[in-house]
């Protein structure tokens, strides 16, 4: 069945199962694969992109239910990694692995446009990602350095 997607703004026709996981759109249809499989179940959070600006774990959401909503992937936040999260995750050291932070970067992404300047509660509350390194002292300091760069 033929889907059409607005993913990063740039409208994508794709022939594919309705059911299939918003995931495997991004990754084998369209080719961006910025965007990672972690657990398959919502879980961990690797594959967080934005769903009409609110994040969503796209491993659990149906292709049809995504066809039409304005999808941004982490290719699709600053292509020149100019984001204020992106330059404060380098900037703090943030990754280690880097299998996880796109998807911690979209979820922070997601927290700072609905609260700019978030709490450490807020933090904990709403960027609820697994890092297997353990790094959630300097990602927590990052989206707080964010936040300060953020209008």
């Amino acid at each position: 069945m033929a889907l059409t997607f607005q993913i990063n703004g740039k409208a994508h026709q794709v022939d594919a199962d309705p059911d299939t996981p918003l995931l495997w759109i991004l990754r084998d249809h369209v080719g961006l694969t910025g965007t990672k499989f972690g657990c398959g179940i919502a879980q961990c959070g690797a594959c967080t992109v934005h769903l009409d600006g609110a994040a969503a774990r796209s491993c659990q959401v149906r292709a049809g239910d995504a066809a039409g909503a304005a999808i941004t992937t982490i290719e699709g936040l600053s292509p020149d990694r100019s984001h204020p999260l992106q330059m404060a995750w380098i900037e703090n050291n943030v990754p280690q692995c880097g299998y996880c932070q796109s998807g911690m970067i979209m979820a922070a992404a997601a927290l700072l446009k609905a609260t700019p300047k978030p709490s450490d509660e807020d933090i904990a509350t709403y960027v609820d990602n697994i890092c297997r390194c353990g790094t959630y002292n300097r990602i927590r300091s990052a989206i707080q350095k964010a936040a300060g760069m953020v209008a």
